[in-house]
């Protein structure tokens, strides 16, 4: 049986690994104004910095819907038995439940609630191609991919609540008093939810080494793979945390740039540190 991949492009997955697996990525909508961009075709984070900063104004996100699934598991369908889509979470987007409506139309589609976001999705995502290389059959692989969903460790250390305030998730209290007391809020994904499960003090570079030390202390990573996604490059954070993942025993240590949906909601100046954990 061929077994093929889709994913949303929320998954960030750098290219070359995208068309090293055959994974096939349907991009997220983006709303500048009255003009709508896609993930990965038309539009890139610093578009959406410069948007803000010119008309003050948070761009808006548009979920894949069911019709634009329909199409991409027909299409794919021709060159597969049967389709994998792995899609943000449900607790996020309503692009997860658009997903599951368009596979009930086929017999052999299935769709993965990653209850995560971003390269938190992208792990498992990445985790089903292993799985394929290795021979395993369908059966075999939902049920390991639906064991490793709880396993995802998906963190952001995010350096101004503004974004997050823009797009009203944060009040404009918590906002000033963070940027008073330079507070670098650690978000990360519980149940398929966004929280604040840490606050860190100081200069983004420096509080984003304490968390990375602090994420491989609460929780034992499985060390197959690691990824380090931001939504701008903040150094010497990143390549410090680059090379500390690789000195505490990872195989393979994945760098990439979020997608614009992503970075819509958490700004520049984001970076996080992501793998499954045993």
């Amino acid at each position: 049986m061929k077994i093929g991949i889709t994913a949303d492009s929320t998954c960030d997955i750098p290219k070359e690994l995208r068309e090293k697996n055959n994974i096939d990525i349907i991009p997220f909508g983006v709303m500048l104004g009255d003009e709508i961009r896609h993930d990965g075709i038309n539009v890139t984070p610093q578009d959406l910095y410069d948007y803000v900063d010119k008309t003050k104004e948070l761009p808006k996100t548009s979920a894949i819907n069911e019709v634009e699934y329909e199409e991409l598991f027909s299409r794919k369908l021709k060159e597969y038995d049967t389709l994998i889509h792995f899609c943000l979470s449900s607790e996020i987007s309503s692009a997860c439940s658009n997903a599951k409506r368009a596979a009930e139309k086929f017999e052999n589609v299935y769709v993965i609630d990653t209850k995560s976001l971003s390269s938190g999705s992208g792990l498992l995502v990445l985790s089903c191609a292993d799985k394929i290389k290795e021979g395993k059959d369908i059966e075999t692989i939902l049920k390991e991919i639906n064991e490793e969903v709880p396993k995802v460790q998906a963190s952001f250390l995010i350096d101004t609540l503004k974004y997050l305030h823009k797009g009203g998730r944060c009040s404009g209290v918590a906002k000033l008093g963070a940027a008073l007391l330079n507070i670098k809020p650690r978000i990360s994904l519980v149940d398929g939810k966004m929280e604040v499960t840490r606050r860190y003090m100081g200069s983004i570079s420096s509080c984003l080494v304490k968390y990375c030390k602090d994420m491989l202390k609460e929780v034992e990573p499985n060390k197959d793979r690691a990824f380090v996604t931001y939504s701008s490059p903040v150094e010497p954070a990143r390549t410090i945390i680059i090379n500390m993942l690789k000195e505490y025993g990872f195989k393979e240590v994945i760098e990439c740039s979020a997608c614009s949906t992503i970075c819509t909601h958490c700004g520049p100046k984001t970076l996080g540190v992501l793998y499954i954990g045993k």
